[in-house]
């Protein structure tokens, strides 16, 4: 697929790699929990990551760091919404809700949203397909052994690019037949999402390795890698979140060029720096 609409913007995937710009509107997301509690500042670090080259901000109100637990529909709702409001009143990037509660996605539609990045793919919450059938919006499908409290107690594979393929192929089909467009879907291969890092197995390493088998399934790809875990853990001595920006960017480029189409990052400015590279390298 070389494009897709969301909301009043096309995003060509043969012209461009775009940034996904990640605002987490929590107290405990393993990266950036508790920076952007008020309104103004999320907002405002929006702005900057806008203007810095993301063309989409993920708004999440949920932590979804390995062992996190659930919030309530009113409290993930009163974290986001006052900022997904602001941001759709001030700016025109499309805006993404980060969450697998209906509910939360039907209202985050209402206020601005215009795309559903759900980590369960939609497993979450059995109302969610009828939700993003009935807006007409775009859809973000992510693999994920387990649930984000127990994906990294034991995650197991044997293939995991053909366990990834077979799954994320079934909640497409799943998808279509509840009324969602295919050209309105993207897969994530849920980096970090119960996958295994740091006893000599590296399941998103091969995952970024083997990225290019993705594209017969024929959607867009987006890839999150931004200050994981594995980042720390490949490296001599294990870093903490604040030192993996190198990484970051590394991964990053790594998917851009086996054929990612959106990447999803914390460090706006810096990777989109990297992508620059990548795309003219691409059209050399």
């Amino acid at each position: 697929m070389s494009k897709i609409k969301i909301g009043s913007t096309t995003l060509n995937f043969s012209l461009h790699i775009y940034l996904m710009g990640i605002l987490n509107v929590t107290p405990d997301s393993f990266s950036d929990g508790g920076s952007f509690q008020t309104v103004d500042a999320a907002v405002h670090h929006a702005k900057n990551m806008i203007r810095d080259g993301a063309a989409i901000i993920d708004i999440g109100g949920e932590s979804t760091r390995p062992g996190a637990k659930e919030v309530s529909t009113e409290e993930e709702l009163q974290r986001v919404l006052p900022v997904i409001k602001k941001l759709a009143q001030e700016t025109t990037i499309p805006i993404s809700i980060d969450t697998s509660k209906a509910e939360v996605a039907i209202q985050a539609l209402n206020a601005g949203a215009s795309l559903v990045n759900d980590i369960t793919a939609l497993q979450g919450d059995q109302k969610m397909a009828e939700v993003i059938s009935e807006y007409d919006v775009p859809l973000c499908l992510m693999h994920m052994q387990g649930t984000p409290k127990t994906m990294q107690k034991h995650p197991t594979y044997g293939d995991i690019i053909q366990e990834i393929t077979t799954f994320l192929q079934k909640q497409i089909t799943y998808a279509t037949q509840q009324g969602i467009s295919q050209d309105k879907i993207i897969i994530d291969p849920g980096i970090g999402f119960g996958k295994r890092t740091g006893q000599g197995i590296e399941d998103n390493c091969e995952i970024l390795h083997r990225l290019t088998e993705l594209q017969t399934l024929n959607c867009p790809i987006l890839v999150g890698a931004s200050r994981k875990t594995f980042l720390g853990n490949i490296t001599s001595s294990s870093l903490p979140v604040t030192d993996r920006l190198e990484g970051s960017l590394a991964a990053a480029t790594i998917a851009a060029y086996n054929g990612a189409n959106i990447i999803r990052s914390h460090d706006v400015k810096e990777t989109r720096r990297c992508l620059d590279i990548v795309e003219c390298v691409l059209k050399h």
